[in-house]
């Protein structure tokens, strides 16, 4: 659209289905590069994005004709097909539903990049559901528990 200037910028995070440890470290940057395609595929950039075993943080800039909905569903379908095509695990892989979509200004993209490339390092002192409460907390999202992701205690 003409004359239309944007610059939005959100960290999208979600869950393996059941929180179960199922993204293989060996398998990550492979991916990476999968979600890169489809986020680049539909228009919008990646500035970054990390695995864990069961959860995923990326931070996205993205264009005002594309839903964040429509987004995080392709990623996740896409990705859960690839993740199935190559046969990583035994048994059927699925995401869980639902996610978290956080805004960022255009001065807190460095810190927010190098939060999500330090996940690893993060999550050796904080767990998943206690960092994705605190993101509910910090950016002052009303919730019911009753509605959040299914929990495994212990991640």
């Amino acid at each position: 659209m003409a004359n239309t200037y944007t610059q939005i910028f959100i960290q999208i995070v979600f869950s393996v289905k059941g929180r179960q440890n199922l993204i293989p470290a060996e398998n990550r940057e492979e991916l990476h590069k999968f979600i890169t395609g489809i986020v680049q595929h539909r228009g919008q950039k990646l500035f970054a994005v990390f695995a864990m075993p069961a959860h995923i943080h990326m931070l996205v800039s993205v264009k005002p004709t594309i839903l964040i909905s429509d987004l995080v569903r392709d990623i996740k379908a896409g990705s859960s097909k690839f993740i199935n095509d190559k046969k990583w695990m035994n048994n059927k892989f699925n995401w869980q539903e639902g996610y978290g979509a956080f805004s960022y200004s255009k001065s807190s993209v460095d810190l927010v990049v190098k939060y999500i490339l330090n996940q690893e390092e993060h999550h050796k002192t904080k767990s998943f559901k206690t960092e994705y409460l605190d993101f509910l907390e910090k950016f002052n999202i009303d919730y019911n528990s009753e509605y959040l992701f299914e929990w495994i205690e212990d991640n």
